[in-house]
């Protein structure tokens, strides 16, 4: 027997709309309104649970921000200068050891990137000379 698109393979199955998610989904969406007001009122009088129901819903959770820092690089200096720069920094306490590997890796990725550029000029030049 072959698959038909939007036929199941069990005629007898269960029927779509009867499980008890969707018949709960159902009942709470015919009592919306009842339900919100319900709320609304609990957390009027002072009821946190449904306080925190209802300002979760509206206010989204606060994400973290790391604060500034500042890292004094040498003038002049290579990557592995700055590295060098940056893991001092994270040892002294002068920056937070995630932000100190963050930075690292961003010097890495960095590294990369120059090294890339400087294999196509290379490359560019060489089909020049030709």
């Amino acid at each position: 027997m072959a698959f038909k698109k939007g036929q199941s393979g069990n005629a007898a199955g269960r029927p779509a709309g009867k499980t008890p998610g969707a018949k709960l989904r159902k009942a709470i969406e015919q009592r919306a309104d009842d339900i919100l007001q319900s709320l609304i009122d609990a957390a009027v009088g002072g009821d946190t649970a449904a306080a925190k129901v209802l300002i979760d819903k509206l206010i989204p959770n606060l994400k973290p921000i790391a604060g500034q820092i500042a890292v004094t690089l040498p003038d002049g200096a290579g990557l592995a200068d700055q590295g060098a720069a940056v893991l001092q920094a994270a040892l002294n306490g002068s920056i937070p050891p995630d932000i100190g590997s963050q930075l690292i890796t961003a010097l890495a990725a960095q590294s990369k990137i120059i090294e890339i550029d400087e294999l196509t000029r290379r490359i560019e030049a060489l089909e020049q000379s030709k």
